[in-house]
């Protein structure tokens, strides 16, 4: 393949979305999808119900059908895209081919990031990023093995039940003071912390992982406390940043990604932007942000499809939204939970049965949630969040009774 009218880089949620998009809207051009890994485009969500054996490889796949792309006269390209160059419309792979493309969707998601400590390069120290990072986990992760993971943020999270699933010792080492530090307060996160440990996780928060070493044919783990520990396998979960390096040496503007305009387009015309590499709109403050979440990198790529294809259409800014099962045990948290300056807030919590809804509002709107142990009322949280919805007297009766919002909710859109 030398050139297609549509080429997106990257083959997650987004690539997907924006292909299908763009053959529903244009029944004739060509589309193509650059992938780095060679195989069906995948959920990266998907790979802890891999690692537990819950699902297969095919159980993994975006799409399940084997003739799905085919069928919609998509191309799969396998390739890894080394540079831009916007002026001639062409992609350099490290193949040293090049392709050269009418439209460019860049939906590259983000890449996980390693720490710069000594030892993180061994055998038996893994992301649980790819496929392989997963086939490669569950070789090490058998019953009686001996398990670090570094981060107990969303990803570490996620993973964490998996592990401990195939009869593993666990050992979560997280730098903040509580778990889930950018999604959760120090009540929920604490909470998460102690429900963990509830199921035979050791969970060390405030504490770094310092070095890791090859010895006795096992890796040794040393934490800044001086405490170290002989493991089979360590895990690295310590955060993500976006897959832009290729496009770096662009015009391009980029910041923590790629930023994108109302259309999802980037600074360089005929180049859009999409999931997690793409800096967009965040509806509740206005600012630019990225949010890695897939339901956002799905709506990114349908929105810059449409665009691409000629479609306009306005993309009003994505929500901060995680809902999080951590071992069994559903959080969930939604736009400004953390409040905002001159706003108000409102609690109810029940430690010993894992429930609790922190509120927060600016004025008589309801701007941020945080949940734990409760799933009844988050898609009307969200609801009322995006909505903007003006809660006149029930924001007092919230400020007194929190798990009042489904009243909330009906009284408020009668009014």
């Amino acid at each position: 393949m030398k050139q297609a009218d549509y080429v997106i880089i990257g083959a997650g949620p987004a690539a997907v979305a924006a292909a299908e998009t763009l053959r529903s809207t244009d029944k004739s051009g060509s589309i193509a999808i650059i992938s780095r890994e060679n195989i069906s485009p995948y959920s990266r969500m998907a790979l802890p119900y891999f690692l537990t054996g819950q699902i297969s490889q095919k159980g993994t796949y975006l799409r399940k059908s084997s003739d799905h792309y085919k069928q919609r006269d998509i191309t799969l390209y396998h390739a890894t895209v080394t540079s831009i160059d916007p002026q001639n419309k062409h992609l350099e792979l490290a193949s040293g081919g090049r392709i050269t493309y009418g439209k460019l969707l860049i939906a590259t998601g983000a890449s996980p990031v390693k720490p710069p400590l000594p030892g993180l390069d061994l055998p038996g120290v893994h992301n649980c990023w790819t496929l392989d990072d997963a086939k490669a986990m569950a070789q090490r992760a058998g019953p009686g093995a001996n398990i670090v993971l570094m981060g107990a943020g969303f990803i570490g999270c996620i993973i964490l039940e998996a592990l401990m699933s195939r009869g593993a010792t666990l050992t979560v080492v997280e730098a903040g003071n509580r778990m889930v530090p950018r999604m959760m307060n120090d009540v929920a996160g604490n909470m998460l912390k102690s429900w963990c440990e509830q199921k035979g996780m050791t969970i060390l928060t405030s504490t770094r992982v310092v070095s890791v070493a090859q010895a006795k044919g096992k890796l040794e783990v040393t934490l800044d406390n001086g405490a170290s520990d002989l493991v089979d396998l360590v895990v690295v979960a310590t955060g993500v940043a976006a897959s832009v390096d290729f496009a770096c040496g662009t015009d391009m503007e980029i910041e923590d990604g790629i930023k994108i305009d109302e259309h999802m387009q980037t600074s360089i015309n005929d180049i859009y932007a999409a999931g997690d590499c793409a800096q967009g709109r965040d509806f509740s403050t206005g600012f630019w942000s990225v949010h890695a979440i897939q339901p956002t990198a799905t709506e990114h790529g349908h929105i810059a499809a449409l665009n691409m294809a000629g479609q306009e259409a306005a993309y009003k800014g994505s929500l901060n939204m995680n809902v999080l099962d951590t071992a069994g045990l559903i959080s969930s948290s939604f736009g400004q939970w953390q409040g905002v300056e001159g706003g108000q807030s409102a609690q109810n919590l029940d430690a010993e049965r894992y429930r609790y809804t922190h509120l927060s509002f600016e004025g008589d709107r309801l701007i941020g949630a945080l949940t734990i142990g409760q799933t009844d009322n988050i898609g009307i949280l969200r609801g009322l969040i995006q909505s903007r919805t003006k809660l006149g007297v029930w924001k007092d009766r919230l400020l007194k009774n929190p798990n009042r919002i489904a009243q909330s909710y009906i009284a408020s859109t009668l009014m």
